[in-house]
């Protein structure tokens, strides 16, 4: 055998454990944040649109990162709103802070998503009109 040879077992084995826990964070968030499976009808509804508007590759570079940096923030959203919580069971400004300045991360980001939306699918629908 070659003493090159490298087993990789062990790496790729801690990987597909990383991925494992992402999707059982994941689905754990979508079963339990009400604001997170709102953001998985409207994507689901933004891209059968897409589909039935036969968005060009361009656009749907848009939408796919605009769907997914929504679905991202509201994940890191949860996180801090938990970790906040494990931190502090009463009320501190300090705890309101962190969770109002993640969700506000969330809210200009769908401030952001919806312009992006506007922009791609509103002359379309209107041609349709």
């Amino acid at each position: 055998m070659n003493s090159d040879y490298k087993d990789n077992r062990p790496f790729l084995k801690s990987v597909f454990r990383s991925f494992k826990y992402a999707i059982q964070g994941i689905i754990h968030a979508a079963k339990r944040e009400r604001n997170l499976q709102i953001h998985f009808v409207i994507s689901i509804m933004v891209i059968s649109l897409g589909i039935f508007l036969n968005l060009s590759h361009v656009e749907w570079i848009f939408i796919v990162l605009a769907i997914g940096g929504m679905l991202s923030l509201e994940l890191l959203n949860t996180a801090i709103e938990r970790v906040v919580d494990l931190v502090t069971t009463e009320y501190h400004p300090l705890a309101k802070q962190a969770k109002d300045a993640a969700a506000g991360a969330v809210f200009i980001y769908a401030i952001l998503s919806v312009i992006v939306g506007v922009i791609i699918f509103l002359p379309k629908i209107l041609t349709l009109l």
